[in-house]
């Protein structure tokens, strides 16, 4: 570069004459390339009035200038078109990812609740038991972290890292497993009480929750048309309250029947509250947040969870039930267990759509994603066990159906009138 160039020509000056500016000018230079220009465009400030051979360089230096002021300004460009690219690429990529996501948890949402029913509807008792297996199932993430990891190695070396996760984020993720743990057992105590089609209905109510929660922990923005689907959801969920008792299970007391569905109604409420607390965990964590990230994040979370329902376990006393409870399960001993093992895997599927979609996108979109399926699980339920579906329940599902429409009509609308902001330039360097 003729700015380097000139450096050694100021050096023989400087030897000649001695002189501070200059030197310092040098300095500058020397220890900050970039920063040169700039040094540059204020030198024939900086030096008082000399021979005409110092002003001999500073109209060399003032040439020079511009042409590297060029130099910089078409790198700049180039970095710039580098960056779109980029970002265009990160983009296509998020969106691989969160149809990913939502795959994952499509099956998760629509598999865990039949299965976990399955269980109880069979025989099945333990209540520790269906919450331990909801996050019981994380060493499955392993193997697409260790997966990624040996990417990584490939690529990078023996210095790509084994784990990304801080102890800030580590802690963080600790505290929501552990509030995962008992909304877990609050929801497989509603489970074990009520059909799964309106235990289904109740969780709807959850996007009301994250809605209000993520107001106030990420300042979501509301629309008209997202607080008509929050009202239109809730009331959905208060129809359903209105007549409880129409669609008790046989051989179920009514104290049982308001306490499943006081339970279900607490895990949906906390459940709301862990989403937006999760995307918050995100925006504040030091550190860049990339999907090999967020399968850790899962993986703690999933740990402590597993921890809290392994205490409820041991002092429930359900270790010691389950080969009784087995040999007594009206499927056979080994779908006993097979209803066990697939249960964790739809779990797991569940938890990390969900978590995934919040690095995709939003705590809300997932909480929206959930409350979509509601009725490919409603449908399921009265398909492969006979539910009742009152007139209630059709309420309900048409107020939850036009809700679901009012949220999206709302999101395409908003993105029709977003315009793709075009990247500016960096600003020339003005020549002295």
């Amino acid at each position: 570069m003729p700015s380097m160039v000139l450096i050694f020509d100021f050096l023989s000056i400087f030897l000649a004459k001695k002189t501070n500016n200059i030197a310092l000018i040098i300095g500058a230079a020397v220890n900050k390339q970039n920063f040169n220009i700039l040094v540059f465009g204020h030198f024939d400030y900086r030096l008082p009035p000399t021979t005409n051979l110092d002003r001999r360089y500073c109209h060399l230096l003032s040439s020079s200038t511009t042409v590297s002021n060029k130099y910089h300004l078409r790198t700049r460009k180039a970095g710039a078109a580098h960056l779109e690219l980029e970002a265009q690429g990160n983009a296509a990529m998020k969106k691989v990812l969160l149809l990913l996501n939502c795959f994952l948890l499509a099956i998760g949402n629509c598999g865990g609740p039949l299965i976990m029913r399955l269980y109880f509807i069979h025989g099945g008792k333990r209540v520790w038991l269906s919450s331990w297996l909801e996050t019981g199932g994380w060493p499955i993430i392993l193997l697409p972290l260790t997966a990624t990891y040996f990417h990584r190695r490939s690529t990078q070396g023996p210095r790509a890292k084994l784990f990304f996760m801080k102890l800030p984020l580590f802690v963080a993720s600790a505290v929501i497993g552990i509030l995962t743990g008992f909304d877990d057992y609050l929801y497989a105590y509603g489970v074990a009480r009520l059909p799964v089609s309106t235990s289904s209905l109740i969780i709807a109510s959850q996007l009301a929750f994250t809605a209000g929660f993520a107001f106030l922990l990420v300042r979501q923005k509301f629309t008209s048309y997202l607080i008509n689907a929050v009202v239109l959801l809730t009331i959905g969920a208060g129809v359903l309250a209105l007549h409880t008792s129409n669609d008790r299970p046989e051989g179920e007391s009514n104290k049982q029947y308001v306490l499943g569905f006081l339970m279900t109604l607490g895990a949906s409420a906390l459940y709301g509250f862990l989403l937006p607390l999760i995307e918050l965990t995100y925006k504040k964590a030091k550190q860049e947040i990339t999907y090999s990230l967020v399968m850790e994040v899962q993986i703690v979370m999933s740990l402590f969870a597993t921890l809290i329902c392994t205490i409820g376990m041991l002092i429930n006393k359900d270790f010691k039930a389950i080969p009784r409870e087995a040999s007594e399960f009206r499927l056979g001993e080994t779908k006993y267990y097979v209803v066990l093992v697939w249960s964790a895997i739809f779990w797991q599927a569940f938890f990390l759509g969900a978590i995934g979609i919040i690095f995709c996108a939003s705590s809300l979109l997932s909480a929206v994603v959930i409350a979509v399926l509601l009725p490919v699980t409603e449908v399921l339920a009265v398909i492969f066990y006979q539910e009742k579906f009152q007139a209630e329940k059709g309420v309900a599902l048409a107020l939850s159906l036009w809700g679901f429409t009012s949220y999206f009509y709302g999101e395409i609308k908003q993105s029709k009138n977003k315009k793709p902001t075009p990247m500016t330039e960096m600003p020339q360097i003005p020549n002295p």
